[in-house]
């Protein structure tokens, strides 16, 4: 027992050592622990913020800054433009569209790899937090927030839909921003009306001085819950217009149709972790390339006891009626597929699954990479606030 954990703790780190090399050569995949350079910088126009920040194309690594005040006991109310009116969907909600229960992702169109002409921009936000894998003490944590092509700062009555993505195994906040495709095909899907516009974060559930080993790191993002409950999510939409008409938590909780989650690797078991946590909170959820860990780790996974977990979810939230979608996605190829292929086996045999809540997608000939993320991210972002 003692040997087969350290082997596969030892291919973990191999793993996670190719993809720093891989990213720092421009072909390697999402995850990386050093940030690539600012690109196409642009000035934010003024607006009353809790929280300063700059808009860019790619993050630079945070600087001391000044943190976002924290939400007050009574409710914090959203963004506003002088007087604001009721505010004006971006677009109808309705309900999930209906794809096969399983089956393979379909490759994206080279056009959506390209730089698109009606791009986002990316800001710089800090947050208070607290460090809750470690001393919990009072801390600042840094986030980076896409906003849509045509969002306006003084348009408060128009609200987004908003997608939280959690990176990997010694990833950094921002780094969806940064590697792979990604933002060149948001573009392209918000600008081709493939899915509705939409604000993307990019948080860590590390901290700035956390450790960054294999224990440390599921001890973080197993907590990662209660920084995104009581800092993050307040944070990010006090400052952006989304459907929270405040950051109360019943506001939070009344908006939950318009948020999704997502992961890549060891952000898809936080992803796991935030359905069972915080379904009150977020109805849409993309795991990839990882399983759910409420019980266990990479090292003992507990298949059947993970799946009656998330069925005791499902059941006591009564999410089959107030609604909830998973797209769960893996490669043919990735290192780690079995566990994701298991969970999904047992997901799909107990009927306690429907299609329209819950999906199982693989790429053919996909790795653990960032090309698998992008094209995972293509199929599934459709689908989400429809």
């Amino acid at each position: 027992m003692i040997a087969r954990k350290f082997s596969i703790r030892l291919a973990l780190l191999l793993l996670g050592l190719w993809l720093l090399v891989g990213c720092a050569q421009g072909t390697g995949p999402v995850v990386s622990g050093s940030p690539m350079p600012t690109q196409r910088v642009e000035e934010p126009t003024e607006q009353p913020a809790p929280a300063p920040e700059e808009s860019l194309r790619l993050p630079t690594p945070p600087a001391e800054e000044t943190p976002s005040p924290a939400p007050t006991a009574e409710e914090t109310p959203a963004p506003t433009a002088e007087e604001t009116p009721s505010p004006t969907p971006s677009h109808t909600p309705s309900p999930t569209l209906a794809i096969p229960q399983t089956g393979m992702t379909d490759p994206v169109p080279a056009p959506y790899t390209r730089p698109c002409d009606r791009p986002g921009s990316v800001q710089r936000l800090a947050y208070d937090s607290r460090d809750y894998a470690g001393s919990g003490a009072a801390i600042v944590k840094t986030a980076y927030v896409y906003l849509p092509y045509g969002y306006d700062e003084a348009d408060a009555s128009t609200r987004y839909d908003i997608l939280y993505l959690m990176h990997g195994w010694t990833g950094h906040a921002g780094e969806f921003f940064q590697y792979g495709a990604f933002i060149n095909i948001l573009d392209h899907l918000i600008a081709n009306g493939d899915t509705p516009p939409m604000i993307v974060v990019s948080p860590s559930f590390y901290t700035e001085n956390s450790r960054t080993d294999f224990d440390a790191s599921m001890d973080a993002l197993r907590l990662f819950y209660l920084d995104f409950e009581a800092h993050l999510m307040p944070a990010v939409e006090g400052r952006y217009f989304t459907y929270a008409a405040s950051t109360s938590d019943d506001d939070l909780k009344a908006s939950r149709d318009h948020r999704a989650f997502g992961g890549f690797s060891m952000g898809a078991v936080t992803t796991w972790l935030m359905l069972c946590h915080d379904s009150d909170y977020i109805r849409y959820y993309l795991p990839m390339s990882g399983a759910c860990f409420y019980y266990g780790d990479y090292d003992d996974y507990q298949t059947e006891r993970n799946v009656d977990h998330l069925e005791s979810v499902v059941r006591d939230g009564d999410l089959n009626d107030r609604g909830y979608f998973v797209y769960h996605a893996v490669g043919t190829l990735d290192a780690y597929r079995e566990q994701s292929v298991l969970q999904a086996e047992e997901m799909l045999a107990r009927g306690a699954f429907p299609p329209e809540h819950y999906v199982f997608y693989q790429r053919k000939d996909g790795r653990h990479d960032r090309y698998s993320v992008d094209e995972f991210l293509y199929n599934a972002l459709p689908l989400f606030f429809r």
